[in-house]
C-alpha cells in the first residue's frame, strides 16, 4: 500500500514525488533531486579533499622527501652493440638518471621517450638506450645512477640478441601457436565418440579428470602469476594486480553463468544443455593459453627461448588433454552441430596464437601477471561449473570421481615437465 490516503489536492510534502517506480515510491532526499543526492557526497568529499591539500595540516610534521622507486622491467638487446633497459619510475616524485654503468664502467646512453628528456614523471616509463658490445652468455651487470646519487641495479642473465619485429617472427608464432595450442585440443576433441559411449559413472570420472586438469592450470597459472608479479613496476603493485584479475575474472564469468541460469529458468532448453558449460571450459582453456603464448612470444622477444621440435612436442602432449576436458559436458544428449567443435576449438585453441603476438610486440611483465591471473580466475569459476554439472546428474564424492580428479592433476604435472620455455 502507498501509506494512509491524503485529501485531494494536499501537499505530498517536500519528501517525496507522487507515483511509484516499479512498486517503490519515489522520493525527494532532503527535497533535492535525486541526481542531486546521488553526487552530492562525491562533489562533498571533493570538496573536503581540497581543502585539506590546500592547507596542508601536516606539513609541519614532514621528515623528509620520499625515496625514489625505479624499476627495469625487462632488457632487449636488438644487436651485439646494444643494450636497451627498460625504466619505469614508480615513486611520487620526478627523478633523473645521469648515469649508467655497465659492468662497473661509466657509459653513455640516449633516452627514448620522455621527449628524450631523462627526467622521467611518476609512473612514467623509458627506454634507455646504451651503445655497449656485449657477448652472448656473459651476465651483464647494469646500474643506474640517479641525479640524487640513488643507485638501482639490474643484472642480465645470460643475454642473447632479440629477433626484433618481423614478418618472418609474426608467421613463426603463428606456426608455433597452431601446433601448440589448436591442434592438441582438436586431436583431444576427437575423444567425443568415444565419450558418448561411456556410462554414467565413466562419464562423470572424466569430468572429474576434466576437474583435475583445470585445477593444475590454476594453481600453475597462479603460481606464475606471482612470480611475474615480482618484477611488475611497483606503482602497479603486482600482487594486488594479479588478486583483482582472479577475482575479477571470476566474477565476470560468474554472471554469465548466472545469466544462463535465468534463462533456464525461463524455459530457454539451450541455455540448460551441456553445450554451455563446455563453452565455459574452452573459455577457461582460451584465457589460460592466451597467457600460455604471452610466454612464448615474450620468450622469443627476449631472445630467451629455444623452440626446438621436442619442445613443441611436448607443448602438444601438455594441451592434448584439454580437448576431452571440452567435450565431456556434451558428451550426453543430442549430438551438437559441427559448427559448435569448430567454435570451441578456436575459442580454446587459437588464442595461444594471439598470445605469442602480444607478448613478441609488447613484452610486459604487468600484462603477462595480469592475463596469467585472469585465466587463474576463469578456471576456479568453471571448476564449480563441472562440479554443480557432475552434482546434478549423480553423486560427486565417489572414489572413483576423487581418483580420476588426482589422474588430471598427475598427468599434467608428468606432462609439463615436457615444457620449458
Amino acid at each position: 500500500m502507498d501509506g494512509p490516503p491524503r485529501k485531494p489536492g494536499s501537499d505530498p510534502g517536500p519528501e517525496t514525488e507522487t507515483g511509484t517506480d516499479g512498486g517503490y515510491r519515489r522520493e525527494r532526499p532532503l527535497g533535492l533531486p535525486r541526481w542531486v543526492a546521488a553526487v552530492l557526497p562525491i562533489v562533498l568529499l571533493l570538496g573536503v579533499a581540497g581543502g585539506f591539500v590546500a592547507t596542508g595540516p601536516l606539513d609541519d610534521f614532514a621528515t623528509g622527501a620520499p625515496l625514489p622507486d625505479v624499476s627495469v622491467t625487462h632488457t632487449s638487446l636488438p644487436d651485439d652493440e646494444t643494450v636497451v633497459l627498460h625504466v619505469t619510475n614508480n615513486g611520487p616524485d620526478p627523478v633523473t638518471i645521469s648515469q649508467v654503468l655497465v659492468n662497473d664502467a661509466y657509459w653513455g646512453f640516449e633516452v627514448r621517450g620522455s621527449g628524450g628528456d631523462a627526467t622521467l614523471a611518476p609512473r612514467e616509463s623509458v627506454q634507455v638506450v646504451v651503445p655497449y658490445h656485449w657477448n652472448p652468455g656473459w651476465d651483464l651487470e647494469t646500474t643506474l645512477v640517479l641525479s640524487d646519487g640513488a643507485t638501482f641495479h639490474h643484472t642480465v642473465v645470460a643475454p642473447s640478441e632479440t629477433p626484433g619485429l618481423t614478418t618472418d617472427l609474426l608467421i613463426t608464432l603463428a606456426v608455433v601457436g597452431v601446433f601448440v595450442g589448436l591442434v592438441p585440443v582438436v586431436l583431444g576433441m576427437l575423444w567425443f565418440p568415444f565419450l558418448r559411449t561411456m556410462s554414467d559413472r565413466w562419464l562423470h570420472a572424466v569430468l572429474a579428470f576434466s576437474a583435475g586438469v583445470l585445477g593444475f592450470l590454476a594453481v600453475d597459472a597462479g603460481i606464475e602469476a606471482f612470480e611475474l608479479a615480482a618484477a611488475v613496476p611497483g606503482a602497479y603493485d603486482g600482487p594486488i594486480l594479479v588478486v583483482l584479475g582472479i577475482v575479477g575474472a571470476l566474477f565476470v564469468v560468474q554472471a554469465v553463468s548466472a545469466w544462463r541460469e535465468g534463462r533456464v529458468r525461463d524455459g530457454d532448453a539451450r541455455a540448460g544443455s551441456g553445450l554451455w558449460i563446455a563453452y565455459l571450459v574452452a573459455l577457461g582453456i582460451g584465457l589460460h593459453n592466451l597467457a600460455e603464448g604471452l610466454a612464448i612470444g615474450s620468450s622469443f622477444a627476449l631472445g630467451r627461448v629455444s623452440l626446438g621440435a621436442f619442445l613443441v612436442v611436448g607443448f602438444m602432449v601438455h594441451n592434448l588433454t584439454e580437448g576431452p576436458a571440452i567435450v565431456a559436458p556434451v558428451a550426453r544428449g543430442e549430438r551438437p552441430a559441427l559448427g559448435h567443435f569448430v567454435a570451441l576449438g578456436i575459442l580454446a585453441g587459437v588464442p595461444v596464437v594471439f598470445g605469442g603476438w602480444i607478448g613478441s610486440l609488447a613484452f610486459s611483465p604487468t600484462l603477462g601477471a595480469f592475463f596469467l591471473a585472469v585465466g587463474v580466475g576463469a578456471i576456479l569459476q568453471v571448476m564449480w561449473e563441472l562440479y554443480g554439472m557432475v552434482g546434478r546428474r549423480g553423486p560427486t564424492g565417489t572414489a572413483l570421481n576423487y581418483l580420476t580428479f588426482l589422474a588430471g592433476v598427475v598427468v599434467m604435472y608428468a606432462t609439463d615437465l615436457l615444457v620449458a620455455v
